[in-house]
């Protein structure tokens, strides 16, 4: 048999084997992930964690990076929207607010779902669900003053 010959039988079974394989490997998406694993790849990174604001990306930026888990210290209750808002990044004006150093998410998970009508609303589901997280994150005065416990920024 000729090397040409293999090649093709080789390519041949290679070819029966792809949807087989393919079948084996679906696609991940943005609803396969929980809000936890959801902060977890995108935000950890810079939170932190534990989401006090001390991720290994943190001390090479030039802002603070904010402790999320007293979002509803700071503003008197959890803001929802506000959160949903910032977390999504696209309406936000860049004019009144200045520079954006976090990532406009709701842009990047759209293109990563496909950027098509059904990534707009996997975008809006899985910011959804960090803002769901980020709510079950926040911790209050009380823990800050237990014995061992650091004031963070």
């Amino acid at each position: 048999m000729s090397i040409r010959q293999r090649s093709w039988r080789v390519l041949a079974g290679l070819a029966m084997l792809a949807p087989v394989a393919a079948m084996a490997f679906d696609a991940v998406t943005l609803a396969d992930y929980s809000g936890e694993e959801l902060y977890v790849r995108f935000c950890a990174s810079c939170h932190g964690s534990a989401a006090m604001g001390d991720g290994p990306v943190s001390r090479s930026l030039n802002v603070a990076v904010p402790d999320l888990t007293r979002i509803a210290s700071r503003y008197g209750g959890f803001p929802t929207g506000l959160i949903h808002d910032v977390i999504d990044g696209r309406g936000i004006d860049k004019r009144a607010h200045g520079t954006r150093e976090m990532p406009v998410w709701g842009y990047e998970f759209w293109v990563e779902e496909g950027a098509d009508v059904d990534a707009q609303k996997a975008s809006r589901d899985a910011i959804n669900k960090l803002v769901e997280h980020l709510r079950s994150l926040q911790r209050g005065d009380d823990e800050l003053r237990a014995p061992g416990a650091v004031a963070r920024r």
